[in-house]
């Protein structure tokens, strides 16, 4: 299969459209990273998904919408608080979870009972899933397990061969993947499952917040997540990837020098001193670092690292989502200085 990287434009919209209507899967560019979109309400597409990231069949897509309506059309139940989220936060990078209706396919749900929806910042990617007609079923458009691709070059690295077209809109804003939420309390309380650039303190002026344990966690490989980019290792690069705990610049450079024999660097915030070993750095503050976070991740295979240490984020706010991701590209190593 050929694979096209176009620039958006409404003729291309229309390719895409007639695509996706055909039954088969187009990247397209979010605020968060590229998703890899198929018609949610068709099983034989999203399974097409599947195939072309290699990923686990129980692990769920999130549904993309361009309105309330196809919202109403897919979940059995909508309580007003997440009418009030969606009213504050769409279009954004806000991903709920509610009870799905029959016309969602287990394919699409990963056999749950639920399945996560959420609207898109993106205004080629809600005329495109408006000129479909249908809500867009569009997980990162990477192969399963690695970083996930903020270009359409990203993409390409992964999914050429795979997929018939990618939508280049551009580097995205956000960089890392959807705050993903569910409900609790009968609806009126919000346990945040996947956290990204809406931060628990953002959702905690609307209701009782809560952060589900597998945020920092590796859930028990039996227990059934809700939330896609939970269970599975994820956005690991081909280095090994080990997060580095430190206040202390002076020890941060004692370690890396430790580690000078040609295959390590060192991912740091910027600005350090007396580092011997190559470096990359991902940003000081928590906005840089998850902008950046996947594309260095990506970097470190284009050098040839074998392994790389990065230095660990504040776990607050933003940086929750960055530390997020990081132990599961890194699988839970930690070393404290």
């Amino acid at each position: 299969m050929k694979t096209e990287i176009k620039k958006p434009s409404y003729e291309v919209l229309c390719e895409a459209a007639e695509l996706i209507k055909k039954g088969e899967v187009v990247a397209i560019p979010t605020e968060t990273v590229y998703g890899l979109a198929a018609d949610a309400y068709n099983p034989e597409a999203c399974a097409k998904i599947f195939k072309a990231k290699g990923r686990p069949q129980d692990n769920p897509l999130i549904i993309h919408i361009c309105d309330l309506d196809m919202l109403k059309n897919s979940v059995k139940e909508i309580p007003p608080l997440a009418l009030t989220l969606a009213e504050h936060f769409w279009s954004g990078s806000l991903t709920m979870i509610f009870p799905k209706k029959d016309i969602v396919p287990d394919t699409t749900s990963g056999g749950l009972d639920t399945v996560a929806v959420r609207m898109p910042d993106n205004e080629d990617t809600l005329n495109l899933i408006k000129m479909c007609g249908v809500p867009l079923a569009a997980p990162s458009a990477n192969l399963s397990g690695s970083p996930s691709p903020t270009t359409a070059q990203h993409v390409y690295a992964d999914m050429n061969g795979r997929i018939p077209l990618i939508i280049d809109g551009g580097e995205c804003k956000n960089g890392v993947e959807s705050t993903v939420i569910c409900f609790t309390d009968g609806g009126t309380g919000i346990k945040v499952l996947r956290p990204g650039v809406i931060t628990a303190e953002m959702l905690s002026r609307f209701a009782k917040t809560e952060t589900d344990k597998n945020v920092f966690a590796k859930p028990d490989e039996n227990e059934k997540v809700i939330s896609p980019g939970v269970k599975y290792k994820h956005y690991s690069p081909r280095a090994d990837i080990t997060i580095i705990e430190t206040d202390s610049d002076e020890k941060l450079a004692e370690f890396l020098n430790s580690k000078n024999d040609g295959g390590t660097y060192g991912v740091i915030f910027g600005g350090e001193k007396g580092i011997e070993v190559p470096t990359i750095s991902y940003g000081s503050t928590a906005q840089e670092q998850a902008h950046n976070l996947f594309a260095v991740l990506r970097k470190t295979d284009e050098l040839g690292a074998k392994r790389a240490y990065v230095r660990c984020p504040e776990k607050t706010g933003v940086g929750t989502a960055v530390y997020n991701r990081l132990l599961r590209a890194a699988a839970f190593k930690t070393i404290i200085l």
